[in-house]
């Protein structure tokens, strides 16, 4: 596997070093579901079929003019309220999406100016379903460094605009969603907050999972396009793998783990990735079936998840990975 990681310390910051701590969360589905019947009557397909590959039960889609920033949002808005923080707080916004409103500017542009927010800088990262690791890791380094004090990190995406509705293998996999994180320096001396992020990379991989158009290539946003089997394989072996060698890098073991939240792709891929790793299924965060692959939004999505139905508790170790088209691929520990 090639690839190259970062780790952003070892679980144990000096006291005058700051940390990133998870302050408030918070998540949006779009009012329209659509069940497995319903994509039934548009493509050959069954609800037994999907649920029996792919554990998904329904998605969400946006309506007729609802955005990619209208979803990071709402999303943004509930995490600010989770953590009883107003927007002008916030001097960094990171926006994880593949399916920015424009081509530019930024979708965290927008979702800057609607909060209100003067403050810092915004702008968005594109690692696909990868995107929101490598979006925490941003913003994790940038309070690191004292560049930024109080970051709003969003994964939002409207993949119903980008399927193929006559390509089964996919259409069927996919939905819109937003998920948000605030994250806040922290000076203290209790060892909680993100502890490390790794991100790796596979160029080589390109072709296997990606979308077949663009402003450069086609001029039209076109449809994503992948090859099923390499993808699950990689998926699995890459999120397991990245889990490893953040454990490894802070001296930590799998049974250190209280929560697992991987890549809500596909309720297989999750399992394996828990078995693999020999994490039991009562502590791997589960929520695919609610909206199926909403890409850059499924973890934060599955952490909003956690979080309202108290499952974390002060101290608990959290491990969250993701693979996403490129290939992709990360992870991410956090001290809940």
């Amino acid at each position: 596997m090639t690839g190259s990681g970062s780790g952003n310390g070892n679980g144990r910051a000096a006291a005058c070093a700051p940390r990133s701590q998870v302050v408030g969360v918070g998540s949006y589905l779009p009012e329209k579901a659509v069940t497995n019947d319903d994509l039934a009557e548009i493509v050959d397909t069954s609800h037994e079929w999907i649920v029996k590959r792919t554990g998904i039960e329904k998605r969400h889609f946006a309506a007729d003019g609802e955005l990619t920033s209208d979803l990071g949002l709402k999303a943004a808005k509930r995490a600010l309220s989770a953590a009883h923080l107003d927007a002008e707080a916030i001097d960094l916004i990171i926006v994880a999406t593949t399916t920015p409103d424009n081509t530019f500017p930024a979708t965290a542009a927008r979702i800057q100016g609607r909060l209100g927010a003067t403050r810092g800088s915004a702008f968005d990262v594109q690692a696909v379903c990868s995107g929101f690791i490598f979006a925490l890791a941003m913003a994790d380094n940038m309070i690191r460094l004292g560049q930024a004090t109080t970051a709003l990190v969003v994964g939002a995406e409207t993949y119903s605009r980008i399927l193929d509705f006559e390509d089964r293998s996919t259409c069927v996999l996919f939905g819109d969603g937003a998920g948000a994180v605030v994250l806040q320096a922290c000076h203290d001396e209790k060892d909680r907050g993100l502890i490390s992020t790794h991100l790796y990379s596979d160029g080589t991989r390109y072709d296997q999972l990606y979308v077949d158009g663009g402003p450069s290539s086609t001029g039209a946003a076109g449809h994503v396009r992948m090859n099923g089997q390499d993808v699950f394989r990689f998926a699995v072996t890459s999120m397991v793998q990245s889990v490893r060698d953040a454990l490894d890098h802070n001296g930590l073991t799998v049974d250190d783990v209280d929560w697992l939240i991987p890549h809500q792709a596909n309720s297989r891929i999750i399992s394996k990735v828990g078995q693999s790793l020999t994490v039991p299924d009562e502590k791997v965060i589960v929520t695919v079936q609610d909206h199926a692959n909403t890409s850059a939004a499924t973890i934060p999505l599955a952490m909003t998840h956690g979080f309202e139905r108290q499952l974390f508790k002060p101290g608990d170790l959290i491990a969250l990975t993701a693979m996403g088209g490129g290939f992709t691929w990360g992870s991410a520990l956090l001290r809940w």
